[in-house]
């Protein structure tokens, strides 16, 4: 999948996560919501600047950085288990104990 069609599916999750419309966020960003759609569905034609991508995420109340984590997305729940599993059993002692920390913070 190429790159704007992986970020527009980024800004869907996290706008939807965060309980907001289209509309919504286009307005918070300052964009017309038709080239917000168009941005969230990876067309050619939306080519958003870096400028843009700011104002998204500030409108999203994330970083810029979160915008294109999409490594992961689209790998099923079951996958992630089974790498969080072989993270966890060839991990030492101190790998273990950051990886809980991590855990705790999340869970906050």
């Amino acid at each position: 999948m190429d790159e704007k069609k992986l970020m527009g599916q980024r800004l869907k999750k996290i706008r939807k996560s965060k309980d907001l419309s289209q509309e919504q966020v286009a307005e918070k960003a300052g964009l017309n919501p038709k080239y917000y759609g168009f941005i969230e569905q990876g067309r050619l034609s939306a080519n958003p600047t870096l400028a843009v991508l700011l104002k998204i995420a500030k409108a999203l109340k994330t970083d810029l950085a979160s915008l294109f984590d999409y490594r992961w997305q689209g790998v099923s729940d079951s996958d992630l288990r089974r790498r969080l599993k072989l993270m966890i059993d060839s991990a030492d002692s101190d790998q273990l104990r950051q990886l809980l920390a991590m855990a705790k913070y999340l869970d906050t």
